[in-house]
This record gives C-alpha cells, sequence and structure tokens, in this order.
C-alpha cells in the first residue's frame, strides 16, 4: 500500500502513528527542533546578503523535507532576481513592508502576508520599510538551501554585494540560477 506524503515525509510521521496504528518509529526527527524568538537552531545567527539569518528548521532533523530561516533586515533591499530549480520557496512577512517579485508580478507584503514562489519561476524579494523588516523564508525540499546558505556566508559576500560574476557559479552549483538584478528601490 502506497502512503499518502506532505512535504515528503510519510502522514504517519506527521500524526504520529501508521494506518495499523503502530508508532511511526523511523521516519521521526531524532530532535523536535524547538527554536526561542530571537535565536538560531545551532546558536549562532549568519550574515547572509542584506540579513542578519537564524536557522529555524534545518534540513538534517526534516530529512531533507524543509528548511525554515527567519531574516531580519534593516537595510532596505534583497537579492537579485532568481530561480530555484528544485525548491518551492514560502516567504511569510513577520514584520515591516517587502515587496516579493513572483514572475512577472511583483506584491507588496505586510505583516501576516505570505506567498509562494514556486520551483522554477523567478522570483526575488526586498525590505522597502522603515525600521526593521522580518521575513521567514522557507525552502520544500530543503534541497541544497541551508548548504547554499552556509557557502554564501564562508564566502563572505557582503550585504549588497550581489553581483552576476561572484555568484552565477555559486547559484548554478546550488540548483539556482541569476535571471536579473535585485528588486530597484
Amino acid at each position: 500500500m502506497e502512503r499518502r506524503t506532505m512535504l515528503g515525509l510519510p502522514l504517519a510521521t506527521l500524526v504520529g502513528s501508521t494506518s495499523l496504528g503502530e508508532p511511526a518509529g523511523a521516519a521521526t526527527p531524532a530532535t523536535a527542533g524547538m527554536v526561542r524568538a530571537g535565536s538560531d537552531h545551532d546558536g549562532r545567527p549568519h550574515r547572509i546578503g542584506v540579513s542578519a539569518t537564524t536557522y529555524k528548521a534545518v534540513t538534517r532533523e526534516t530529512g531533507g523535507a524543509l528548511f525554515v530561516v527567519e531574516q531580519a533586515n534593516q537595510r532596505r533591499g534583497g537579492p537579485p532576481l532568481h530561480v530555484h530549480h528544485g525548491e518551492d520557496e514560502l516567504f511569510y512577512v513577520l514584520a515591516g513592508d517587502y515587496i516579493v517579485q513572483v514572475g512577472d508580478r511583483r506584491y507588496p507584503l505586510g505583516a501576516g502576508d505570505c506567498i509562494l514562489g514556486p520551483r522554477g519561476v523567478p522570483h526575488a524579494w526586498a525590505f522597502v520599510g522603515a525600521g526593521t523588516g522580518r521575513l521567514l523564508l522557507s525552502y520544500a525540499p530543503a534541497g541544497k538551501m541551508e548548504a547554499f546558505f552556509n557557502a554564501w556566508e564562508q564566502l563572505g559576500f557582503t550585504p549588497g554585494g550581489y553581483s552576476q560574476e561572484k555568484d552565477a557559479a555559486l547559484l548554478r552549483s546550488y540548483g539556482m540560477e541569476r535571471r536579473g538584478p535585485p528588486i530597484v528601490l
């Protein structure tokens, strides 16, 4: 019998037992993955692009099904227009004002708003507010996104330091492609 899945996890994992009543067992992540507000999953914040980033759900605890980060922005701007070939990306605004472009359309988003950037569709986002913005990004499946964020940070790309020359090979090696400049503010 084939089991239905959600985000690549067996349905039994999500409800706690299989259809036969036995415990979900092996499919359950090793840790619950609880992360306190303002904290990072591994206890250290990351600096990625124009954002201070904290990892909330990491690839290893979801079996590759999901990777979630919170990005705090104090500067206006965001990444260039790009496409993920293997991951859907959900943008959920926790605080502040953002513009998210999906395909050819731009959407103004505020606290509580969200939009899906489907895999294969070019997208970009930019913090456009005053003060601090907070954006929750979820990638499903996780793919290579956590590894990409770690590589991007280790290479020392500075805030606003996006350039076609620097990032084209890096993006390609993680299943992405640059499709244009950042959103012009």
